[in-house]
C-alpha cells in the first residue's frame, strides 16, 4: 500500500524562476566587480570578481537542475527526479574550488610582486553596490529554499551570502590597503576569501552526497513520525521495520504495521490509510508505503538491519 506526492505533479510550482533571479544577479554584479578590479587593480576584488562567476555557473547549473527535478514520475524513473537538484549543489560546490585555486595562484603572484592600487574609492563603491544585490538576492533564495525544501535554490542563496561577507571582508582589507599602504595585505585578503569559498563548497558537496546517498530524514522529521504514530500504538497497533530516505524536496518512510490477524483485510487497509494520511499532513511532500502485518506472527518482526 503506497501514497504520497509521487503519483501527483510537484505541487511547489516553478522554481526556475528563482534561479532566474540569481543568473541576472550573477551577469549584473560580475559586470560590477570587474570594473572595481579593474580601475583599482586589487587582487581581492578580483578575487571578488572570481567568486560571482562561480555564482553565474551555479545558477545556471540550478535552473538546469530545478527544470529536470520538476518532471513528473515516469515509467523511467518511478520515483520522479528530485535527485537532479543535489547534481546542481555538486558542480557548485566543484566550481567553488576551481574559483578558490584560481584566487590563490593570482594573490601568490601578487604577494611576490605587490602592485600599488588605484581609484579605491570608485571601486569599493561599486563593489557595496553589487554586495546590495547580492544580499537582496541571497535571502530571497534561501527563503524560497526553506519553504519549498530545493536544496538547490538553498545552497544558491547560502553561497550568494558568503559572497556578500566575502565583500564586506574585501572592502574592508582594501581600504585598509589604502589607508597602511601596506600592499601585501591585498592578497592576504584574497587568500582568506579563497580559504572561506573553500569550506562553503566543501560543505555543499557533503550534503549533496549524503542525499545521493539516500540518508535517513533528520532527527527532527523523525521525531515528527514518532508523535504522529503514537496514538495508535496506544490502540495496540505495532510500527515496526520503519525507514526513511530523502530525494530533494521530497521525503519517503516505509513501514511495517503489526494489527490484530482476526482484523478484516478492509479494516486494516483503513487504518492504514487513516495513518497514511496523518503523515502526510504532518509532513509535507512526503511518500508512505505501509505493509500490513499479523501481530502474532514472529515473522513479522524480522529487522531489515539482520538481512
Amino acid at each position: 500500500m503506497e501514497s504520497g506526492a509521487g503519483s501527483r505533479r510537484d505541487s511547489r510550482g516553478d522554481l526556475t524562476r528563482f534561479a532566474l533571479l540569481s543568473i541576472a544577479a550573477a551577469v549584473v554584479t560580475i559586470a560590477m566587480k570587474v570594473i572595481a578590479w579593474q580601475i583599482t587593480g586589487s587582487v581581492g576584488l578580483l578575487s571578488d570578481a572570481a567568486e560571482s562567476v562561480v555564482n553565474l555557473v551555479a545558477a545556471v547549473g540550478a535552473f538546469v537542475a530545478l527544470r529536470v527535478a520538476a518532471r513528473p514520475a515516469d515509467t523511467g524513473h518511478n520515483f520522479g527526479h528530485t535527485k537532479a537538484e543535489y547534481f546542481s549543489a555538486v558542480i557548485e560546490g566543484v566550481m567553488i574550488f576551481v574559483a578558490a585555486g584560481a584566487i590563490i595562484v593570482t594573490a601568490i603572484n601578487r604577494l611576490i610582486n605587490p602592485t600599488e592600487l588605484e581609484a579605491v574609492g570608485p571601486g569599493l563603491a561599486i563593489s557595496v553596490g553589487a554586495t546590495v544585490i547580492n544580499g537582496v538576492v541571497a535571502v530571497v533564495l534561501l527563503r524560497a529554499g526553506r519553504r519549498h525544501r530545493s536544496i538547490t535554490l538553498e545552497a544558491d542563496g547560502k553561497h550568494l551570502m558568503t559572497d556578500v561577507w566575502t565583500t564586506v571582508g574585501v572592502v574592508f582589507g582594501v581600504f585598509l590597503v589604502a589607508v597602511t599602504g601596506w600592499l601585501r595585505l591585498d592578497p592576504l585578503i584574497a587568500m582568506a576569501v579563497a580559504i572561506n569559498i573553500l569550506v562553503v563548497g566543501s560543505r555543499l558537496i557533503w550534503r549533496s552526497a549524503a542525499g545521493m546517498m539516500d540518508a535517513a530524514l533528520p532527527e527532527s522529521d523523525l521525531a515528527v513520525i514518532d508523535t504522529t504514530l503514537s496514538p495508535h500504538r496506544d490502540r495496540g497497533v505495532v510500527f515496526h521495520d520503519i525507514r526513511t530516505r530523502e530525494a530533494g524536496h521530497r521525503r519517503f518512510v516505509q513501514m511495517h504495521m503489526l494489527v490484530p490477524g482476526e482484523w478484516s483485510v478492509q479494516h486494516a487497509h483503513d487504518l492504514a490509510e487513516e495513518v497514511e494520511g496523518e503523515l502526510r499532513a504532518a509532513l509535507s511532500h512526503l511518500d508512505v508505503a505501509i505493509h500490513v502485518e499479523p501481530v502474532d506472527d514472529p515473522r513479522a518482526y524480522e529487522s531489515w538491519r539482520l538481512s
